[in-house]
């Protein structure tokens, strides 16, 4: 189908709804990539071929006619419970079924798809609590999903079904019914920020390209996503690859841009390819390409794939790599808005920050501000990551407390431990202890107490958790990824993190912490680009809380958390042994001895502590801290 006018759209819009709505049955398989891991595809295609076999009319595809009591068979994108996954939802029922594996499949089809019965063991329980739908699970009933609204909801694959749900309304309100102007001040006035970290207002982004006296202008989408545990962007691509592409074409029409870019990293092969297939979609049925709807308005849209350079998150290495050169940084001024992509004007936001255009110009900048803070409106969505029972992707309003965020959506710290920090912005950001629980989580509130959002990437971390080498694996990663063009972050953070690694390693000096602080100092303030400025906040935040634990490696040798390998020492309690010699016999250095059926000793500069004395001794005379 080739859509030529409004009218054409409207129609198509009418017509898959009607096909959608037919379906009284829907079987919403989780096709992300956590679930697709864990085995989802295997489910999907064993629930389709009972089906078949029981002659019940499996529509993969939604149909312009649909057949009488079809059951929806739909490869939805992510859910967002990673921790429960493979993800199974059942329409109409709501029903959520988590860990489910092939053997599950005859049952569900008999018991679900053709009694409507709702199986208990493969419920989602909780304190002894089953949970039937989706939305009474604690874990949802807390999140106001806008941006991920259509995640796990519809065929992720689907244009069909994107329009059935509304789909494109806002790119039709925005070619018919707005100017460039009219749709920077609905953006402006909303008060939406870039989602993908430094919280620039959008709507002033698109106003400074659209002011600039150029004919050629593009509109680039950073979808590279580099924070370690962060895969916020990754999922809308999977899930809703549409709405990325309306929110762009919204904000190509604003800006006066016909061509648009998408920056994905090729470690996200299925983002990469439901966008192509959205895209060749949307060029077959006329929303994408030339004269779209008839209204003389054309744009273009290219995926570029990156290498997983974290610098090319940073918009100047991110146009140069689209460019074909070396992602690195460059002096600035100017900026992107005025010299970006191809040396043209470029508005350059985030896959979140588009995904959240299309709702606002569908309902309004007043609809956008009644979620989140008066600074920070809207919503953001997280990925939930560590020491946590419920594990997964996550988005409340802008202003959710971390205490909300981890103990009733994330439902506590994982084997009753206690809460110890948590990281926030990935490798750029910072730490939050036990006093910043109640603190609400906004780009403002955030950077008064040396934090930020970032993308999106929140580490749990518990007591037992060592702070020191939390820092150093941070500075580890940032050092790695530093493209090496500026001295302050080329060589500042290689030395940051040889002190780091002495510390973890057992080697620490006095002066060490000092010297950390002065070469954070000194990079904050003198790197090129936003990696090396934010590349010693770990740092500076474990030093801030926690300054006590780099004591204790510095003067005692010792880890308070017990978990630097070199740091960890072992011995036998002598009341305890028994002079079994298991524990000799397994050690791999022949750090023990002693004679049998009297207490063993270690010889703490042969033991290279590996543990498997701790592990062989039936007794549990061997000790570890």
């Amino acid at each position: 189908m080739h859509l030529k006018t409004r009218e054409d759209l409207r129609a198509a819009r009418v017509l898959y709804g009607k096909s959608l709505a037919a379906q009284e049955k829907k079987i919403l398989v989780c096709a992300g990539t956590g679930c697709i891991s864990s085995g989802s595809l295997d489910v999907y295609d064993r629930l389709r071929e009972l089906m078949e076999e029981r002659g019940i009319h499996c529509a993969v595809r939604l149909e312009e006619e649909p057949h009488e009591h079809e059951v929806g068979m739909k490869k939805s994108g992510c859910h967002g419970f990673c921790e429960m996954g493979p993800l199974v939802r059942i329409e109409p029922w709501g029903y959520l079924y988590t860990k489910v594996k092939v053997a599950d499949c005859e049952e569900i089809v008999e018991k679900t798809i053709l009694g409507g019965e709702h199986i208990e063991r493969l419920a989602y329980h909780q304190n002894g609590k089953v949970f039937e739908k989706q939305d009474e699970i604690p874990f949802y009933q807390k999140q106001t999903r806008l941006v991920l609204e259509h995640c796990g909801h519809i065929d992720a694959t689907s244009i069909e079904e994107y329009l059935g749900i509304g789909g494109y309304t806002a790119l039709e309100k925005a070619l018919f019914e707005m100017d460039g102007d009219a749709i920077i001040r609905t953006v402006t006035d909303s008060g939406l920020r870039g989602r993908g970290g430094g919280g620039f207002p959008a709507g002033k982004k698109w106003s400074q390209v659209k002011a600039q006296k150029t004919e050629e202008k593009y509109i680039v989408c950073n979808g590279d996503e580099g924070d370690p545990g962060a895969f916020m962007d990754r999922s809308i691509m999977e899930g809703d690859p549409h709405r990325l592409l309306e929110g762009m074409m919204i904000a190509g029409l604003a800006c006066g841009a016909a061509e648009g870019y998408i920056y994905v990293r090729a470690e996200y092969p299925m983002a990469v390819e439901r966008l192509r297939t959205a895209i060749s979609q949307a060029e077959a049925w006329g929303l994408l390409g030339e004269n779209v709807l008839g209204t003389g308005f054309s744009f273009k849209m290219h995926i570029n794939r990156g290498a997983g350079a974290f610098v090319c998150g940073e918009g100047s290495a991110l146009t140069a790599s689209i460019e074909g050169k070396r992602g690195m940084p460059r002096v600035k001024p100017p900026r992107t808005v005025e010299h970006g992509l191809f040396d043209k004007p470029t508005v350059l936001n985030n896959v979140e920050t588009f995904a959240n255009v299309p709702r606002i110009i569908r309902e309004g900048a007043e609809w956008f501000q009644s979620f989140g803070t008066a600074g920070s409106p809207g919503t953001k969505a997280f990925a939930l990551t560590g020491n946590i029972e419920n594990t997964g992707l996550i988005e409340v309003p802008m202003g959710t407390t971390l205490r909300e965020i981890i103990f009733d959506i994330g439902g506590g710290i994982k084997d009753g431990k206690e809460f110890k920090a948590a990281q926030t912005g990935g490798p750029s950001g910072g730490c939050l202890i036990e006093t910043n629980l109640d603190l609400p989580l906004d780009f403002d509130s955030l950077k008064k107490v040396g934090g930020m959002i970032g993308s999106g990437g929140l580490v749990v971390m518990d007591d037992s958790t060592c702070m020191v080498e939390v820092a150093r694996f941070f500075m580890n990663f940032t050092q790695n990824e530093s493209c090496g063009k500026c001295v302050p972050c080329r060589e500042g953070t290689r030395r940051m993190l040889e002190i780091m690694e002495r510390i973890v390693d057992g080697r620490g000096e006095e002066g060490d912490i000092e010297t950390l602080l002065e070469l954070s100092d000194m990079i904050s303030n003198t790197a090129l680009c936003g990696l090396g400025k934010t590349a010693a906040f770990p740092v500076l935040g474990t030093i801030r809380y926690f300054r006590d634990e780099y004591e204790a490696h510095i003067r005692e040798k010792r880890c308070p958390a017990g978990q630097c390998q070199k740091l960890k020492r072992i011995w036998i309690e002598a009341d305890e042994c028994k002079g079994c010699s298991k524990c000799a016999r397994n050690c791999p250095v022949n750090a023990i001895t002693g004679k049998v059926k009297e207490p063993f000793t270690i010889d703490a500069n042969k033991c290279i502590k590996c543990g498997a004395c701790v592990e062989a001794c039936p007794f549990h005379a061997v000790k570890e801290g």
